[in-house]
């Protein structure tokens, strides 16, 4: 590994003049993506979606769909339901009315059997990371490799090339307590990345780090979207992170994240940076970053002050 290559620390996404380098650029293999979706076909949807709990509903006939490449938003309030939707479009819970569908697939009508293998396709990035603290970093990478039963000829390049995306490559023998909150994101991430999936899930990436720290993993995001053309969903409370992912690009000819015109879409046709704000178990939001920092709105004010 390069020490004198810039690190990913050094790029500011949210200083509108920066244009810093942004680390490697790690090429993944052609089959990375699998997509089961055609570009036009939503890649997840969910349609009038409504759970509760003991305490009341969270979510009351909420609809909205993500498309191939797009990176999508969750803002809300605490408690807002953010964290239950991503579990959803992973199937890990079901709803009590309404429909999930992903990559193809009604996970309403899903076998537990067939969720486990669905999930495949499916990259979570937990809030606070949720490493194992006994084993090493790369044995975190590894794990749900080796629950796959990959061959163990394979998964030693295959966690060294998730932690090169992420610059972690020479934390492969440490162990998380080792590792600074930013470096555990990240291994975080790394973990995601190494079944290749179709869709990352992200929980609060950016949850109690600081500033330099937050535009890192903003800028890996963004670079896995523009690179590789994966779909995400992140929940977070940082309109900055969702404003740095849609004013910024990774250009992987100049190795560099570059501020662009458009709304987050690269060169190569990736999705746009959408907001969807949820408010009382429902879409009270849904648009662009122009036209969410463009309202008027009271309630959605609030968000950008």
């Amino acid at each position: 590994m390069n020490r004198n290559r810039p690190r990913t620390t050094d790029v500011s996404i949210y200083n509108q003049s920066d244009e810093c380098a942004a680390g490697s650029t790690t090429v993944w293999p052609s089959h990375f993506r699998m997509s089961q979706t055609s570009a036009s076909e939503a890649v997840l949807s969910l349609t009038d979606v409504s759970i509760g709990f003991d305490q009341g509903d969270v979510l009351q006939g909420l609809s909205f769909s993500v498309t191939h490449g797009e990176t999508k938003i969750l803002i809300g309030e605490s408690g807002s339901g953010k964290t239950l939707i991503l579990k959803l479009a992973a199937g890990l819970i079901q709803p009590n009315s309404g429909t999930v569908r992903m990559l193809g697939h009604d996970l309403g009508r899903m076998r537990e059997k067939e969720l486990l293998a669905f999930r495949r396709n499916i990259g979570f990035v937990f809030q606070e990371g949720a490493l194992f603290d006994s084993l090493t970093v790369a044995e975190n990478v590894a794990y749900c490799l080796r629950e796959e039963h990959v061959n163990e000829d394979d998964i030693e390049p295959r966690v060294r090339e998730s932690l090169r995306f992420e610059e972690m490559e020479d934390t492969l023998e440490k162990f998380p307590s080792e590792l600074s909150g930013g470096m555990r994101r990240r291994v975080s991430i790394a973990r995601a990345l190494v079944s290749r999936p179709d869709v990352v899930l992200y929980d609060s990436p950016t949850a109690g780090l600081d500033p330099v720290t937050s535009q890192t993993i903003i800028t890996l995001i963004l670079r896995l979207r523009d690179t590789q053309g994966v779909t995400s969903l992140l929940a977070t409370h940082r309109l900055q992170d969702a404003f740095g992912l849609a004013s910024y690009r990774f250009d992987s000819q100049a190795g560099r994240v570059v501020r662009v015109a458009r709304n987050g879409a690269s060169r190569s046709g990736s999705g746009a940076t959408n907001f969807v704000v949820l408010r009382e178990g429902k879409v009270y939001f849904e648009g662009s970053p122009p036209e969410l920092a463009e309202t008027r709105d009271p309630y959605l004010r609030r968000f950008l002050l």
